[in-house]
């Protein structure tokens, strides 16, 4: 089920299917496409797609992987960006995606990796792309069980809108420990970290905090009932695994922080009831931590998509949270 964002060569992915961001004639191209007929074997590959083709923007089809190390290569095709229609643009990528998908899912995959579909030649922003890429995957996985990666060759193609990276540049910059430095936006060169980061605490269930000596297990599944969600919903907006949510149910079991973490977010918890839960867990979040600080940045602000959250944790190199 998890979504996660890798700096890796997708060509290498040990997934069930890849994606390649194709053109309508499925022939070999340059970027990401030329790198997977490469390594799949382009004579194979091609005679593959040449059965298939043509296809239309926004639609998809699956072939072997050949010599690649996935079993299957879905072929989509993205728009070439129209900035006098971006709505018809967004339309046509958010297609490419979800065909990708329903197509893994009827062929038994278990795991899928995307790289940035229409974010090269084909023009599409990449902050616009990514947005799009996000929205479809996050809605599909509501109703499946996949692992889905994207795979990006540098941290650059992750764009963060700059309003934001600036707030959570300020929080870390006045959180963190003056030896610990702070990246600029890639994506916004020459913005700095001056300036007071905006703290509105939530209020917390106080009832929840009294019970100092109950369980780990006993808190989630009270906190779950408290915010009115289902284990469903709450597994699903952690980005985590079916089956490790089973675990964590479990009298006994604790989790990792990140994982906590990602329960807190998909729990809308306030600051209070995220350090409680962190505490029943043996943790606590640490100034001197960046991953600590902007979890916290999120959480005291109401921003609870993990996929946001996850954006930015990949921008400033630290691990995301949920996943596998």
């Amino acid at each position: 089920m998890p979504f996660n964002i890798v700096q890796e060569d997708i060509t290498r992915m040990t997934v069930d299917a890849i994606v390649n961001a194709a053109n309508e004639q499925l022939r070999m191209g340059g970027g990401v496409c030329g790198a997977i007929f490469r390594a799949a074997g382009p004579s194979k590959m091609q005679a593959a797609c040449e059965r298939l083709a043509p296809i239309k923007t926004g639609q998809a089809v699956i072939t072997p992987g050949f010599a690649l190390p996935s079993r299957y290569v879905i072929h989509a095709v993205g728009p070439v960006y129209d900035r006098k229609n971006p709505a018809e643009s967004k339309r046509l990528l958010g297609s490419a995606y979800r065909a990708s998908l329903r197509l893994a899912i009827e062929h038994d995959c278990k795991s899928l990796a995307f790289p940035l579909i229409s974010s090269g030649i084909f023009g599409y922003p990449k902050g616009e792309a990514l947005q799009v890429d996000t929205a479809a995957i996050a809605e599909f996985l509501q109703d499946h069980d996949l692992d889905v990666y994207l795979c990006v060759l540098d941290k650059e193609t992750i764009v963060v809108d700059d309003q934001l990276w600036q707030e959570i540049s300020r929080y870390v910059a006045n959180n963190c420990p003056s030896d610990v430095s702070v990246p600029m936006n890639p994506s916004a060169p020459g913005i700095g970290v001056d300036g007071d980061a905006a703290m509105v605490p939530g209020k917390a269930l106080d009832h929840l905090l009294e019970n100092t000596d109950e369980s780990f297990s006993t808190t989630l599944l009270r906190l779950i009932d408290a915010k009115m969600k289902s284990d469903v919903e709450v597994y699903k907006r952690a980005n985590i695994h079916r089956r490790l949510f089973s675990k964590i149910r479990s009298e006994g079991y604790l989790p990792s922080k990140r994982t906590v973490l990602a329960l807190a977010v998909a729990l809308e918890l306030t600051l209070d009831e995220t350090n409680d839960l962190l505490k029943r867990a043996g943790f606590a979040l640490s100034p001197s931590q960046k991953l600590d600080i902007i979890a916290e940045y999120f959480i005291v602000n109401g921003r609870y998509n993990i996929f946001e959250i996850n954006q930015v944790l990949f921008k400033y190199d630290q691990p995301l949270l949920g996943g596998v």
